[in-house]
Parts: C-alpha cells; sequence; structure tokens
C-alpha cells in the first residue's frame, strides 16, 4: 500500500512538476528510505519522533548534512502531498531540520602565490586583456559576472581616481577602489582594446571573437595563468576575491570596510575571513614560536 503510494507520488512529480530524471532519481532514493526505516509501520500512523530516529540513523551512517536536508526535503514534500491527496491528517516531517553543515572556508592564495600569478610575463594582446582582468580581480576583489558586465567607456571605470562601480548581487550597486598596478594593467588594456574588440562592442573585456568575454573564459584563462605560475591546485576567479579579502584583512584589520569592499549584506559573511587570518597567524607562530617547533 505505502509503496504504491511512493509510485504515485513520483508519478505525480514526473508528469505535473516535470522534474529531471536525475533529481526524479533522488526522490525516488529518499522514499525508499523512508520506507525501510519505519520498521513496517504504517505511513499514516508516522510521528514526528520516529522520523527524528530515521534521522539519526542516517546521521549515524555517515549521511552528510546537506544530504540529508536533501533527504528531509523529499519526505516534507511527499506527506505534503499525502496531505493533501490521500487524506493524511498530518506532515510529521514538518519542523524536522537536518544537523547544521559546517561551513568550508574559502580557499585563498598566499601574497606570495599571489604575486607569482599575477608577474606572469606573457605577452600579446589578449595577454594584455588578461592581466588587466586578474590585476582588477585581485585589487578591488570584484566578482566574476561584476567584472565580465564592465563597459569601456560608461564612467563606471575611473582610473583618473582610481576606483570602479559595480553593481552585485541583489542589484546592489558600490565602488570599490583601485590599485596602481590595476589601474595600470587596465591603461595597458585599453590602448590596445581596439586591436580585438569589435567596432561598437561596450564591453571593457572582450574575447577573440571581439565580443563581450564570457565568465568561462575568464576562469579558463585564470586556470592557464595558475599552472603557469606552478600553482598545486586550479586557480578560479573566486579565488582572487578570496585572496584580496584576507590579505586586505591581514594589513587593516577593518572588518566593515572589508564588509563594504566585497558588497556583503551581512557582516557575518565578511567575518569568514577571520578564520582564513587566524590560520596564517598560526602558521606562522608553529614556525617561528620556540615551543611550538616540533624538535
Amino acid at each position: 500500500m505505502d509503496e504504491r503510494l511512493a509510485h504515485e507520488y513520483l508519478d505525480a512529480l514526473k508528469h505535473q512538476r516535470r522534474l529531471a530524471p536525475a533529481t526524479l532519481g533522488n526522490y525516488a532514493r529518499a522514499l525508499d528510505v523512508l520506507l525501510a526505516l519505519r520498521d513496517g509501520k504504517p505511513l499514516r500512523s508516522l510521528e514526528t519522533a520516529e522520523v527524528r530516529r530515521a534521522v539519526a540513523i542516517l546521521h549515524g551512517k555517515g549521511l552528510a548534512p546537506r544530504t540529508l536536508a536533501l533527504v528531509l526535503s523529499a519526505w516534507r514534500g511527499w506527506f505534503r502531498w499525502l496531505t493533501r491527496h490521500r487524506g493524511f491528517k498530518s506532515n510529521p516531517v514538518l519542523g524536522i531540520r537536518a544537523p547544521k553543515a559546517s561551513r568550508p572556508l574559502p580557499k585563498a592564495l598566499s601574497v606570495e602565490a599571489t604575486q607569482r600569478l599575477l608577474d606572469n610575463k606573457e605577452q600579446g594582446v589578449a595577454a594584455m586583456r588578461d592581466r588587466a582582468m586578474f590585476e582588477l580581480l585581485y585589487s578591488s576583489g570584484l566578482r566574476r559576472a561584476e567584472l565580465v558586465a564592465l563597459d569601456a567607456a560608461d564612467g563606471r571605470l575611473d582610473l583618473k581616481n582610481g576606483e570602479v562601480t559595480v553593481t552585485g548581487k541583489g542589484a546592489k550597486t558600490r565602488t570599490v577602489p583601485i590599485g596602481a598596478k590595476a589601474r595600470e594593467a587596465l591603461g595597458a588594456w585599453l590602448d590596445v582594446r581596439n586591436q580585438l574588440a569589435r567596432a561598437g562592442e561596450k564591453a571593457l573585456f572582450v574575447g577573440t571573437r571581439g565580443r563581450r568575454i564570457s565568465t568561462a573564459v575568464v576562469g579558463a584563462r585564470l586556470a592557464a595563468w595558475g599552472r603557469a605560475s606552478g600553482a598545486t591546485e586550479r586557480v578560479h576567479p573566486h579565488m582572487l576575491r578570496h585572496s584580496f579579502a584576507s590579505h586586505l584583512l591581514q594589513s587593516s584589520q577593518d572588518l566593515r570596510a572589508v564588509q563594504e569592499m566585497l558588497g556583503h549584506s551581512s557582516i557575518s559573511t565578511t567575518q569568514i575571513y577571520t578564520h582564513l587570518d587566524f590560520q596564517a597567524l598560526a602558521k606562522v607562530y608553529d614556525a617561528a614560536h620556540p615551543r611550538a617547533r616540533k624538535k
């Protein structure tokens, strides 16, 4: 009986919500897990405490918090459907949350690794474009989409005053400073931009076809620069944003200023970089403190 209800629900998801096959498979596996963990008890009489017990069992078997959250979402949706279409009186999954997932620390380059990356000696118009892009990403902490969206002559890029205005998440606009190295690289790129850009193209950064460069190409070019610099892992554009925030915080200790430059709506998002700062200090301590060094 309960297995038939699972099939009916999955059929409704397939034909009414038109879920992708992979997503539908995830739902099916989640429902199978619940049916296996209910110990033969009918779904109609399943209580919240028993659902919590099932979650605890899965957590004890090593399921990650994110996976448990997806499983609970599938169960919650099933019981919502059962109450609406099959006469179930309540949803025992309501109010149950997965264990809180630990937030991974963002990966940032060291100051030395960043310098090696940006000191790339490649020549040519495309290399001048790349250098301007990467210097700006690191100098101003821009997101890749913010970088790609910049236009060459709309006034948002002000090299004279050393600042750039971008529109980020939530349509929030912010103005951030541009460092000397980035200003120099941008000026050099603007001098040769017309060699690559098509007539009438507004984009500040263009690809080989002369149109606005794509985010994928920015990532691919930075990865190539990372390999050339000897980086041991793939370097991606957001890593330069993380490096900007981490290095600036190490130097200034001004969390609020870093928050404003990154465009974070909440300072709690910016505080993640204090952990990176502590990790750097811990490495210095381990290397320098006489009672920390291993004999």
